[in-house]
């Protein structure tokens, strides 16, 4: 009586096993397709993510993100768009005097400010003012020197004959101020990009 029970459960285990495996050999190639495409939309969906935080992680991620055209500084037609960064500012990529720098874009700050570093590696001539050049900082009061930058450019952007501080006291943080944003045309902030618009002559001086 066993055998007999232990064969009928077999054969409808059997009868029950073919037609889902049938089912299954017919949809296994759509499942493949489907979590396959899935799969890549979450990588690079990733990526993406990473490549836009690229600040939080490792430098190289920029090469990265150069790769995939995932710009954080545009020139559209005549103005020059830079996407708020990870830590809720704006930073340019410049060039002064042909030195390739990142520079952070204060409203706040009266005057464009350079790192001693940023100074020595575009050869201005620092020099001490007429009067004691004292700032007001986050961090207190400051001394600072002053030079000149023959030419920043920022996007299709040349500002020619640029007043800056120079000070030790900045660190290797470079500062793009008033003295600079008060020259263009307009600057505004949408959403997270900050609008750079130069008068119809784009160098200004």
């Amino acid at each position: 009586m066993n055998t007999d029970l232990g064969g009928s459960a077999l054969f409808y285990l059997v009868l029950l096993i073919l037609p889902i495996s049938a089912l299954i050999a017919r949809r296994v190639p759509i499942l493949r397709i489907v979590l396959s495409l899935a799969s890549w939309a979450l990588i690079i969906g990733l990526l993406v993510i990473v490549v836009g935080q690229r600040e939080r992680f490792d430098p190289y991620l920029q090469r990265i993100a150069s790769v995939l055209k995932i710009a954080d500084q545009t020139v559209v037609g005549r103005e020059t768009r830079i996407r708020m960064a990870a830590d809720g500012h704006f930073w340019a990529r410049v060039t002064l005097d042909g030195v390739p720098r990142r520079m952070l874009i204060d409203s706040g700050a009266t005057v464009t400010a350079l790192s001693t570093r940023t100074a020595q590696a575009a050869a201005l001539d620092v020099r001490n003012s007429a009067f004691p050049m004292i700032l007001n900082t986050a961090n207190g009061q400051i001394s600072a020197q002053t030079a000149t930058v023959r030419e920043l450019r920022l996007g299709d952007i040349a500002a020619r004959g640029l007043g800056v501080v120079v000070s030790p006291a900045f660190g290797d943080t470079d500062v793009l101020g008033m003295n600079f944003l008060s020259k263009l045309k307009s600057w505004r902030v949408e959403g997270q990009t900050l609008i750079l618009e130069p008068h119809h002559h784009q160098d200004f001086t």
